[in-house]
């Protein structure tokens, strides 16, 4: 419905939508998680067994890498403000990348913030353009989905681990 007059327009659709949504149990409550990601956590007021994290070896609560952070935030302060390519690289990151590179025995490296922004980073600048063929499992993570849609390459699907349609 158009705007008119200075008038919002009938939102009414959307609650209609959200009321019809919870009524099929399709209500997302994500739990709350209200202590540090470890082995063991509090979530909605309960102890619980922290399965779905993806601090793997328990980093996020070691001491070392605890006051490894503080010591970053004092000199720092709690972010540069932007991404990289806008507020610049910090000495800590290319120190980190080249680190990683030694480490991997490469010539360099570069580290990204999170899974996600690697795929949507990395793979449209893989990819050349339309004369590309970019072949994908139906399954794939969406980041990786991401990646590809941000491309001009062609694109074909197969079924989950069946690249010879059997």
């Amino acid at each position: 419905m158009p705007l008119s007059g200075g008038m919002a327009a009938d939102m009414s659709w959307m609650r209609d939508r959200y009321q019809y949504l919870k009524s099929q149990g399709l209500e997302w409550n994500p739990p709350t998680l209200e202590s540090a990601s470890k082995p063991r956590c509090m979530i909605d007021g309960k102890e619980m067994i922290m399965l779905s994290a993806n601090n793997y070896l328990n980093l996020t609560t070691h001491p070392k890498v605890i006051n490894a952070s503080i010591d970053a935030i004092r000199k720092y302060g709690a972010g540069s403000g932007s991404v990289r390519a806008i507020a610049g690289t910090l000495d800590i990151h290319l120190e980190a990348e080249q680190i990683c590179a030694k480490f991997k025995e490469v010539e360099s490296a570069l580290i990204y913030s999170a899974g996600y922004t690697v795929n949507v980073g990395l793979i449209p600048t893989l990819v050349s353009g339309s004369d590309d063929l970019i072949i994908s499992d139906e399954l794939n993570h969406g980041s990786i989905i991401d990646g590809v849609r941000l491309t001009k390459a062609s694109r074909s699907v197969y079924s989950h681990n069946d690249m010879g349609g059997t």
